[in-house]
């Protein structure tokens, strides 16, 4: 069962490339899927980066109670973990849930009502008219939010424990120029690429595959939701263990 599905993954990656019938109208559904993907899913990521910016502050400060660290590490330790784990990761999780899940349903729909058979009786192909602008604009769009994220977390922990009386703006700021490493942005960016696909193809292979009706689109939703996620961990474990042994 598996490797049915794995075949079948890689068949429906293989038919996304071929020459558009109509660029106008790829380009208008791939600017589309940019607006619902970007756009649609700005306000949660930037909700999530708030909390979790300030709450990576006071749990940093409350585990360095120790008088001989100085509380410029506090700036420091946010700033790598926001930008390593916290905003590429939770970030993607989060999008798997809201991208993925209306990704699923929506092919899941145009499945079950019979308008992707009515768009192949036409001569278009499917597989890359309705998932190769879902992957592009995720590939294009999700980078963006994971950057937005890490400005916004790390922002918010300055001010968290600036308001709470933690350390000072000026020591925060300390701890976010000291031993800065530019590979750990190269890092981030390169999970961001990886979770992107993730959560646009797996999502986009089961809704397109649904058989049945309105009850077997929520599972799809689900299902895809679920492996996408297991998917976004057993990256990031594989991308920390590959690119930090390198970096």
């Amino acid at each position: 069962m598996l490797l049915t599905h794995i075949g079948r993954y890689m068949l429906m990656l293989k038919g996304m490339f071929t020459r558009p019938e109509n660029w106008r109208m790829y380009w208008k559904e791939f600017m589309r899927q940019c607006v619902d993907i970007g756009i649609g899913s700005l306000s949660i990521v930037l909700i999530i980066s708030v909390f979790i910016g300030g709450v990576s502050t006071i749990q940093t400060a409350y585990q360095l109670v120790s008088p001989i660290i100085p509380k410029s590490t506090i700036g420091q330790v946010v700033r790598d973990t926001m930008i390593l784990e916290f905003c590429p990761t939770i970030t993607s999780i989060v999008l798997a849930g809201v991208v993925g899940s209306k990704i699923a349903s929506e092919l899941g729909n145009m499945r079950v009502s019979e308008q992707i058979d009515a768009l192949e009786i036409m001569g278009i192909n499917t597989k890359s008219y309705l998932i190769l602008p879902k992957i592009l604009a995720a590939l294009l769009v999700v980078p963006m939010l994971v950057v937005i994220s890490g400005f916004v977390g790390i922002w918010s922990g300055k001010i968290a424990g600036v308001v709470s009386g933690i350390l000072s703006a000026q020591q925060y700021m300390q701890g976010l120029v000291l031993e800065f490493k530019p590979f750990n942005i190269v890092f981030a960016l390169a999970k961001s690429y990886t979770f992107a696909f993730i959560i646009s193809s797996i999502p986009a292979y089961f809704g397109y595959h649904v058989q049945g009706g309105a009850l077997e689109i929520g599972q799809a939703s689900t299902k895809a939701v679920v492996i996408s996620c297991i998917l976004i961990l057993l990256a990031d474990y594989g991308l920390a263990a590959l690119l930090l042994k390198n970096g």
